[in-house]
């Protein structure tokens, strides 16, 4: 190693002033200067990041023989060696202090259940556990939703624009809370 190359890391922590940072705030500095995406949009993904992808098997004409099938969705669920992997990285891009992964859902924006694509990242981030509107009150809505489609009182593409729009106000959009 050049002499060079020795000093030349610590010359930019201290450009940076981070070496005067308390350790903890240190982590927390080091951590925010990597977040790709914004936590603004919460209880909403970022759209840059996490837009919502379709699958294209899943039509109007094709939701008897898909999401209308109970189990179905088990039968395209990525398993959790691949979605752990995205969930770490998002972890990251989104600049979460808090860095376990027990805290979040690795959840599909467009969930499986209304026709999203299962395995494609833009349609997957790490979803907070917590706060009043998060991954577990995103459930309840997503099943209400898929209900309506399957029983004729919401089209599939009324139903996935009102969930990538704003989940949380998709019922009442699309009539059915």
């Amino acid at each position: 190693m050049s002499r060079l190359a020795r000093f030349a890391a610590p010359a930019v922590i201290l450009a940076g002033s981070l070496a005067l940072v308390a350790p903890a705030a240190h982590a927390d500095v080091q951590h925010s200067l990597a977040a790709k995406c914004s936590q603004s949009y919460l209880p909403l993904p970022d759209p840059a990041c996490t837009p919502g992808a379709t699958n294209p098997d899943v039509t109007q004409d094709t939701i008897d023989d898909t999401i209308c099938v109970s189990g179905w969705t088990a039968t395209i669920r990525p398993p959790t060696s691949y979605t752990n992997k995205l969930k770490k990285q998002g972890i990251i891009d989104y600049g979460y202090s808090d860095t376990s992964l027990s805290s979040y859902e690795e959840d599909h924006f467009l969930p499986l259940e209304l026709g999203g694509a299962p395995k494609d990242p833009k349609n997957l981030w790490p979803e907070p556990h917590d706060g009043d509107q998060n991954s577990y009150s995103k459930d309840s809505v997503e099943n209400a939703v898929k209900k309506a489609v399957c029983a004729g009182k919401a089209t599939l593409a009324d139903a996935q624009h009102a969930m990538l729009t704003n989940w949380t106000t998709a019922e009442s959009v699309l009539g059915i809370d």
